[in-house]
């Protein structure tokens, strides 16, 4: 291989991401996979006839959002990432190697795709057990939560880029120790993250036909990095009996690089044990999560940042295959690019845990940071970030980050 990439580079050449940048602010922008600390411009990759059929790819690449690629199928796009790493793996460097490659860290991102719709689940047994406590502290999960993967429909339109800042939400509130009949307007003072992944859809079902749990994969392009911002005690007041509302949908941050389904291949594990068995049409086969490490840390923007949780995606209760087959049992059609989140991911143990309602409980336990102020939720000016990745070894396959500034 003539280019070389960082050894701890989140992007290797078993990851090939998609995304959309631009090179710098003038330019148009266009789609783009990452390797190392470069972006290979597919629209100069397509120009140069890496890809065949020169007018139509510079075309689809051309394109704001990658929806239109990703329609083409998996097919197509798996075989542009063969082409990709066909030219990167070259003994020598190529003389059309200056015009293809972009330097990363300059480049702007874009969102990756355009969101039709957004669906946001509750599949980690931890996190819904930790905040079930809080409110039912003998009986925790409601009884439908080990029969189905528990879900909502958010806001696709407030679904942005990582980088974006974040406008602390105003709404209704009941302060603590408040008279129920005499809520007060106000801006929000329990100001939360949620540690997510979310995937992308790849492939359209028609009206009225389920997705099996065992055919997930086809209809599922890639994965991102997600964090639902929630305003804690906008929610409290309002969810009952219809659940989250103005508490979420003012915001939820994406990293910009869709990682395929195909590069995380190789880190598939079974998830935990499902007691009581689930119902016929969400039974899988085989190893349905993935072991993808995350790590969630508080810039204050006063000091280094605050690593403040570890997880991994290898805890989620129900799989991404499931909450599909769930979403989709009824008929509910799904669109290219819409989203569907993991919903908040904890671990078993208290460095684990994927939201400050967590691990402040609820607001009791400050958390110090290392320029000598704590924290139970966030102020303004916190910039929140969240990574992840996947390594065995011999490969690793990463996602960047996703990060987000609240401001007031």
């Amino acid at each position: 291989m003539w280019l070389s990439i960082p050894k701890d580079s989140d992007f290797s050449i078993f990851n090939l991401p998609f995304g959309i940048f631009k090179p710098n602010e003038s330019a148009s922008p266009r789609a783009g996979i990452a390797i190392g600390d470069h972006i290979v411009d597919l629209v100069a990759a397509a120009e140069a006839g890496l890809f065949g059929k020169r007018r139509f790819f510079k075309k689809i690449f051309e394109q704001g959002t990658l929806n239109d690629f990703i329609a083409l199928g998996k097919p197509v796009t798996n075989r542009i990432r063969r082409k990709v790493r066909a030219w990167l793996e070259m003994d020598q460097k190529p003389e059309n190697a200056v015009s293809l490659l972009c330097d990363r860290k300059k480049a702007i991102m874009l969102m990756p795709i355009r969101v039709p719709n957004y669906t946001d689940f509750y599949s980690s047994i931890e996190h819904a057990t930790n905040v079930g406590k809080m409110f039912r502290p003998d009986n925790p999960l409601m009884p439908n939560w080990r029969w189905l993967p528990v879900g909502y429909h958010g806001r696709a339109s407030s679904v942005v880029v990582s980088g974006t800042d974040i406008k602390r939400p105003s709404g209704q509130i009941l302060p603590p120790g408040g008279n129920p009949n005499e809520p007060v307007f106000s801006p929000s003072r329990q100001m939360d993250f949620e540690l997510e992944m979310a995937f992308v859809i790849g492939k359209e079902n028609p009206l009225g036909t389920p997705i099996p749990v065992d055919k997930a994969d086809e209809y599922i392009f890639g994965l991102v990095l997600f964090n639902d911002w929630s305003a804690r005690d906008i929610q409290r007041w309002e969810y009952v009996p219809l659940g989250p509302f103005l508490g979420k949908n003012f915001g939820s941050s994406v990293s910009p690089w869709i990682v395929p389904l195909e590069a995380l291949k190789p880190f598939k594990v079974k998830g935990p044990k499902q007691k009581p068995a689930p119902l016929e049409y969400l039974k899988g086969r085989g190893a349905q999560n993935y072991e993808i490490a995350l790590e969630v840390s508080i810039d204050t923007g006063k000091g280094s940042e605050n690593l403040i949780s570890r997880s991994n995606t290898k805890y989620l209760y129900w799989s991404m295959a499931q909450q599909l087959a769930h979403h989709t049992v009824n008929g509910c059609n799904v669109q290219v690019g819409d989203l569907l989140a993991s919903g908040t991911i904890s671990g078993p143990t208290e460095d684990s845990l994927g939201s400050l309602l967590e691990i402040s409980q609820g607001g009791k336990k400050p958390m110090k940071m290392n320029d000598g102020t704590t924290r139970t939720f966030l102020e303004n000016g916190d910039k929140v970030i969240l990574r992840g990745w996947a390594e065995n070894g011999s490969e690793r396959v990463g996602f960047g980050e996703v990060s987000g500034k609240l401001i007031e």
